[in-house]
């Protein structure tokens, strides 16, 4: 399934910044994901695409409310469960250095890194483990110039 660009929400929301979304707006893609499912049909869920699509496309708190309910069905202790957790927090990364809150966003990337793999050839749910650590590596630079 390929995520339409078009239907991400006409601003990111940056809590202190940006007005917050409607309530229950990302419901009907959270739903797309159901307990029982394989970590292969969750990797394909439009939940997991549109999350993915989304933190690509700048939109951080929207790509976590998009991950967590795909992390709460994936098997607890699981890789592709720690994997998943990894994406929330870089999300949660990107958002804090977007509020302004350098060291939670510096904590944060450590807390990413830590989750993954030491394989950075490896790919989960269909992203790759070395995409995951230049995006992580790309908040520290940013991190960096504000220092």
């Amino acid at each position: 399934m390929k995520v339409d660009i078009a239907s991400l929400p006409t601003r990111a929301y940056i809590p202190g910044k940006t007005e917050r979304h409607p309530e229950g707006l990302f419901d009907p893609v959270r739903q797309t994901v159901s307990s029982g499912m394989t970590s292969l049909e969750l990797a394909a869920s439009p939940a997991f695409l549109s999350g993915i699509a989304y933190m690509d496309a700048g939109f951080y708190w929207e790509a976590h409310e998009l991950f967590e309910p795909v992390w709460m069905a994936l098997p607890e202790g699981s890789g592709e469960q720690r994997f998943v957790q990894a994406l929330i927090q870089l999300a949660n990364a990107h958002l804090k250095l977007n509020m302004g809150r350098e060291k939670a966003a510096m904590r944060l990337c450590g807390i990413v890194r830590d989750l993954l793999p030491d394989t950075i050839d490896e790919v989960i749910m269909s992203v790759s483990v070395d995409k995951v650590l230049q995006q992580i590596s790309s908040v520290e630079h940013e991190l960096g110039k504000l220092q």
